[in-house]
């Protein structure tokens, strides 16, 4: 497989800290913020005791558990086919297959781009792009994320309707989304949604909201990167034309 990678060119001569640590490929800038709280951020010898600072990335030693922080470095961007039975993080207390067991001959340290749930399958993106990521996850960027989704029962007009609209979710209403049925298998019926969001477990609760359950359920696109091509297991690089696009659906590029 080839190896795409990409360069961000440093644009801003002072950002704040947890940005920084951010487009670094480290982590978020949210968990960024709780590396910081912990203590675990030096800059320039110094402990950073307050959240907010800036830093400039050519002149400033920023420091990890002691270790330096890198800006500039190279990222990669990964497309894979998550299959059932795998958890989307990079360590588990019990030992179940990890997604990062799917990528054992990956050299570098990639995180992930959302979530799956265990028992579902289909397209996830991992890289080592911290700010890209960020706003790939943020719903103030609406990435669109489509499900193929197999339901007890066969819901009406009325109850897709109700779904597009939004259903109360972790004390808010989610946001609006798209919903087609495409066929119906007896009882069963085989669906089509389109969400601009991503939280816990959504897709399965805003079904079970209405009265169908959700029996399986596969992502087959995230922010336009198909599972075309791959099969359960299988992963590849995002091509320049992917990154670009990603890129600047979430405004880091113009």
């Amino acid at each position: 497989m080839k190896n795409q990678k990409r360069k961000r060119k440093n644009r801003n001569l002072k950002i704040r800290l947890n940005k920084f640590i951010s487009l670094c490929g480290i982590t978020s800038r949210r968990k960024a913020d709780e590396l910081i709280k912990q203590g675990r951020v030096t800059v320039n010898g110094e402990i950073v005791e307050k959240l907010g600072i800036k830093v400039d990335p050519e002149k400033d030693i920023v420091e990890l558990d002691g270790k330096r922080i890198t800006y500039g470095k190279n990222f990669i961007y990964i497309a894979l086919y998550k299959p059932k039975g795998y958890i989307v993080s990079l360590r588990d207390p019990f030992n179940r297959p990890k997604i990062i067991d799917l990528l054992s001959d990956l050299k570098e340290r990639v995180f992930p781009v959302g979530r799956l749930d265990y028992d579902s399958e289909g397209i996830l993106l991992l890289t080592n792009d911290g700010e890209l990521a960020y706003r790939l996850t943020h719903p103030r960027y609406k990435i669109e994320r489509i499900y193929r989704v197999e339901v007890k029962g066969v819901p009406g007009p009325e109850k897709l309707e109700k779904l597009e609209r939004g259903i109360p979710l972790y004390g808010r209403r989610t946001a609006p989304s798209k919903v087609k049925l495409i066929a119906k298998k007896g009882k069963r019926a085989l669906l089509e949604i389109k969400l601009y969001e991503g939280r816990k477990r959504q897709v399965k609760l805003m079904f079970l909201a209405i009265g169908h359950p959700v029996l399986k359920l596969k992502r087959i696109s995230y922010g336009g990167i198909t599972i075309k091509g791959l099969k359960p297991g299988e992963w590849r690089y995002l091509t320049e034309n992917e990154i670009e696009i990603l890129n600047k659906k979430v405004g880091l590029l113009s």
